[in-house]
């Protein structure tokens, strides 16, 4: 048992078991990695994360990749259900040096907290292109050994980032009829037209982008951005990615034809798509949209809800060891 093993978070408490010696997110961490003078390696994930359990199979449960995380870092582990907050920082220096993000987040930070590299699922081999997990680590080490004032410049540039697009006051302008005009000529520009959505796999249900969308059309009626919506709302739910007999969403769908989906399913996704296909029959009248609001609702109902009142936060992707 390590640290973990007295967490409240089933994420958490998943790990506790692992040769990795994980800290919770605290100062705790930060103070040791001080005293040692190395890299903090920050693990973000949730216990419905595929990726997440896989990482953890291939390198957290290895005694020997442990025992390299172990003497190179100060490991924490952190649910993103439990600190959406140290989530969404670090998310946002991981997209700003990648171009993405998604999780099992991986990031190394100074012992202050400052981030300086980071990606996402590294094998536990060199695969697809990926370096090892292994490799990774003996590279960061290397860089925080011999190049330390490279590694604190570009921790420097991803706070100021991190400052200027997460922790600024937020502005409370309502937005401006050219804005929203902005934002519309954004989402034409990366509509795909065959098979609806918004850039290529993998794709993901953008509730908020069709519930944008549906109030555009309510002021607009524009038959183009009706094509849009019901475009993608109908591809959605004739694929594999909805549920065709449970009702529900998945995360995902793993190709351009929301066919094959990423298993996991995500309370706060279909509460999402709930109300952009309840939006979407308010402006269209279209009875098969009130259908897979109720098929939605009443999977949530049926599968979701715990007999004590409240609601499971998802349902995991893996089932028997493998995925779906």
């Amino acid at each position: 048992m390590n640290r973990l093993a007295a967490e409240t978070s089933p994420y958490l408490r998943q790990h506790r078991e692992n040769p990795v010696d994980w800290y919770p997110w605290g100062d705790l961490a930060f103070e040791e990695a001080r005293r040692r003078d190395v890299p903090i390696f920050l693990s973000v994930g949730y216990s419905a994360c595929h990726w997440c359990h896989v990482m953890a199979h291939e390198s957290f449960e290895s005694d020997e990749t442990a025992a390299l995380m172990n003497q190179l870092f100060v490991n924490v582990k952190v649910d993103r259900e439990e600190r959406p907050d140290v989530d969404a920082v670090y998310m946002q220096a991981v997209q700003a040096m990648t171009g993405r993000g998604g999780w099992p987040m991986s990031v190394w930070l100074t012992p202050d907290g400052q981030p300086f590299y980071g990606g996402t699922y590294y094998p536990d081999e060199d695969r697809h292109g990926m370096p090892s997990f292994a490799k990774v680590c003996n590279a960061v080490a290397d860089a925080w050994r011999e190049r330390r004032s490279e590694v604190t410049e570009q921790a420097t540039r991803l706070t100021s980032v991190i400052d200027e697009q997460i922790l600024k006051p937020e502005n409370e302008t309502t937005p401006t009829r050219e804005m929203l005009q902005q934002a519309y000529e954004l989402l034409r520009s990366q509509f795909e037209p065959a098979y609806g959505g918004f850039g290529r796999a993998p794709k993901f249900p953008q509730a908020m982008t069709l519930d944008f969308l549906c109030r555009s059309y309510a002021r607009n009626g524009s038959d183009e951005t009706l094509g849009m919506l019901t475009t993608t709302l109908d591809a959605m739910a004739a694929g594999g990615m909805y549920d065709q007999l449970g009702g529900g969403f998945a995360r995902y769908s793993t190709d351009d034809y929301w066919l094959v989906p990423h298993f996991e399913k995500m309370l706060y996704d279909n509460a999402l798509l709930v109300r952009a296909y309840l939006h979407a029959w308010l402006v269209t009248g279209e009875d098969r949209y009130q259908r897979i609001v109720e098929e939605t609702i009443g999977y949530v109902l049926r599968d979701l809800r715990d007999p004590a009142g409240g609601f499971y936060a998802a349902e995991d992707a893996d089932s028997e060891g493998v995925e779906g």
